[in-house]
């Protein structure tokens, strides 16, 4: 190979039913690999974002049944909703085959933890879901949901709270005074 000449390869390029011949030179092909490999690598990149958004599966204390929870699809991170869904989970290999049940409630921030507690003092956990806000300020809120009989209910929520605040007793200060205020 001399300095200066570049080389040049006949590929075939279809065009309609026919091949046609053609001529590319090194750095034409050159040229053709780096933009294939920038495409595809954009591709991938795009492709493999990460999914910022919760979405867990739960099994339910003392049950078969399984809890999925996940924020919106296509939501903001930092507020839209979340929903809830109970599935039977009486197959080990497919345990959301099976929908029981489900909810759609609003959120001010990300999920944070999910996590089984008995709210209402009726020895029977709830689902509480703790949201913590995006801002600056961390404030919490949570949810409290009752399971009974295929059946899923709101109970109570708490809003603003302290980032460092016992979300769980607030639910149940709350709860209490709601029922002392009906009863």
């Amino acid at each position: 190979m001399h300095v200066g000449k570049s080389l040049s390869r006949t590929f075939p390029v279809r065009l309609g039913a026919s091949y046609v011949l053609t001529r590319l030179n090194e750095s034409s092909m050159e040229r053709m690999v780096i933009a294939t490999l920038c495409f595809s690598l954009a591709a991938l990149a795009y492709g493999a974002e990460p999914n910022v958004s919760f979405v867990k599966k739960f099994q339910i204390p003392g049950s078969a049944e399984v809890l999925v929870i996940a924020e919106g699809d296509f939501e903001p991170q930092s507020i839209g909703s979340y929903a809830l869904r109970i599935y039977g989970g009486s197959s080990k290999e497919f345990p959301t085959d099976d929908f029981i049940v489900g909810l759609i409630r609003p959120r001010n921030g990300t999920i944070e933890a999910v996590r089984f507690d008995d709210i209402d003092g009726d020895d029977r956990a709830e689902i509480v879901v703790i949201i913590r806000s995006v801002s600056s300020s961390g404030y919490l809120s949570a949810d409290a949901f009752r399971y009974r009989a295929r059946s899923l209910e709101w109970v109570v929520s708490v809003a603003a709270l302290d980032k460092a605040a016992d979300p769980i007793r607030a639910l149940r200060d709350k709860f209490k005074v709601l029922t002392e205020t009906k009863g």
